[in-house]
């Protein structure tokens, strides 16, 4: 059982909480029929990206039986049959898909339009350097996209540049780790990783984390957003954006951990503390706004 729950990586169901993210920058995050909605939704983006998960380990069996730590996976162990898991993949497939179609025909068109988008990365777009981490970044924004159309809420443009950007400067990061432990180990990791070196990967982080600081601000500070906000203050929860985003760099440069973004979600206490803070700011700049300290 153990096998099989690890085969469908419920830590990286992390990644499908963007799905309330529209909710909760729109000021509606209490209304329990979006709440009830996006739980739904995110259950059935959950089943997707778990299929899609299983499908990419089938793959890349023969790759990840020489990475040190992707060789531990259930199908490159051996742990579980290859032909049992695609089955289980496709019947994950089909419940997302089915369940989504029953949340709204909007959805299931988004949630479809990932699902293509991550099988063609699966079966060889994840080779082309650059266009692979940009295919993930355009999942982080389908997830966005999904959360909008399930709740009917508006999307700001600055929103959806930036969680682009973010999830673009987290897949640099990603690589980097795979180009380290290729010049360390002598392997080849994956075959996009020659389209990339360290040198790039650094000048290719260091930009995006400027342009995402940038577009934050501009996004706090938009006469749009503060209008549908109803306050100006949004720009005070940039503090813990940048000490989050400086924190992730300094893992990268200074510590060398460059690895999953979801596994230093899970460890990293310095960068869970930027979060919590930065939501609970949110919070109550948004929920809270007869709070004395913003009179």
């Amino acid at each position: 059982m153990k096998a099989w729950i690890k085969l469908i990586r419920p830590k990286d169901w992390a990644k499908n909480l963007f799905i309330f993210i529209p909710l909760f920058f729109s000021g509606q995050f209490f209304n329990h029929e979006h709440i009830i909605a996006l739980l739904a939704g995110f259950i059935c983006f959950s089943l997707v990206s778990s299929s899609i998960y299983i499908f990419n380990d089938y793959r890349d069996i023969e790759d990840d039986r020489i990475h040190p730590v992707k060789k531990e996976r259930p199908l490159a162990s051996g742990a579980i049959p290859p032909t049992s898991a695609l089955a289980l993949s496709v019947l994950l497939m089909i419940a997302g898909l089915t369940g989504a179609w029953f949340i709204r025909d909007k959805f299931l068109f988004v949630l479809g339009l990932y699902a293509l988008l991550n099988l063609g990365y699966s079966l060889g777009l994840k080779n082309i350097a650059i266009l692979d981490i940009v295919i993930i970044s355009i999942g982080f924004v389908l997830r966005i996209k999904a959360g909008s159309v399930i709740a009917r809420i508006g999307l700001s443009e600055w929103l959806i540049i930036m969680v682009f950007l973010l999830a673009l400067f987290m897949a640099f990061a990603k690589r980097r780790d795979d180009v380290v432990l290729e010049e360390t180990s002598g392997q080849s990791m994956r075959k996009s990783a020659k389209g990339y070196n360290l040198e790039f990967i650094n000048v290719a982080t260091s930009v995006i984390c400027a342009v995402i600081i940038v577009s934050y601000f501009m996004y706090t500070m938009s006469p749009e957003v503060q209008h549908r906000l109803g306050t100006y203050r949004v720009y005070y929860t940039t503090l813990f954006v940048i000490m989050g985003l400086l924190r992730y760099l300094q893992l990268i440069y200074v510590h060398q951990h460059s690895q999953s973004p979801v596994k230093i979600l899970y460890k990293d206490r310095f960068i869970q503390a930027c979060i919590l803070l930065w939501v609970c700011c949110f919070y109550v700049i948004l929920y809270v706004k007869d709070f004395n300290l913003f009179n």
